[in-house]
Formats: C-alpha cells, structure tokens, sequence
C-alpha cells in the first residue's frame, strides 16, 4: 500500500510517545521533589505561636463527576497582629471549627498549620 509519508509515519510515532513519557515523567519527578523541599522547609523553620485573625476560609474540589470520588482542600487565611496574612491548609475538623473574624493564637511551623486557640474577646 502506497502511503506519501513512506516509513516516516513508523518513526515519528515512538519518538512522540517517547518524548510525552519523558515529559509525563518529569512532571512527576518535579511534584515529587517540590513536596520534598517544602516537607524539610517546614521541619526546619521555627515552631511559632502568634496572635492572629481568621479572615477568612475557602475550600477547593475537584473529582466527583460521574464514579469518581471527590477530593475536598480546606484553607484558612490568618492576619497577624502586623497585618500580614497567610493561607494555611488545614483538615476538615480544624476547618469546621474556624469561624471568620475569630481571634486567638495561631501555632505553625513554616507553612504547616499546628493549631489555633480562640481566646474571648472583651467586651
């Protein structure tokens, strides 16, 4: 059978699915060594417990179309007492037991959430 790309066609297919495994690898090797870096930057950082804010709280999904399951991620942005915030990522008991605009003290340790004490305000 005649074809006008002659043997180029058989060539150029196991080069392509090549370069995509390597890119597909790399990809994971990246995430792989990123999720590294910052697990030893947390463990080396300072364990620190501040008075702080909860500003706000916000939840990402993803899955759950059709039979898949659905993933949630559940975050909290604290501001401190010099005005700076962060977002922290913290587990769905800890996040249900945030509320915005409570105060209190804020333990974490690089960008790992340990915990957060409401304290009463006075009135």
């Amino acid at each position: 059978m005649f074809s006008p790309f002659g043997d180029a066609m058989f060539t150029f297919i196991p080069i392509f699915i090549g370069v995509v495994a390597i890119i597909v690898f790399s990809f994971i090797i990246f995430i792989f060594v990123k999720s590294i870096r910052t697990w030893n930057s947390n463990n080396n950082s300072p364990k620190l417990k501040v008075p702080a804010e909860v500003v706000t709280k916000r939840t990402e999904t993803s899955g759950g179309s059709g039979d898949s399951s659905a993933s949630t991620w559940y975050y909290a942005t604290f501001q401190v007492e010099s005005g700076d915030r962060m977002e922290l990522a913290v587990n769905g008991p800890q996040y249900g037991m945030l509320a915005d605009g409570d105060v209190g003290m804020l333990s974490f340790q690089g960008t790992r959430f340990n915990g957060f004490e409401r304290v009463n305000k006075a009135s």
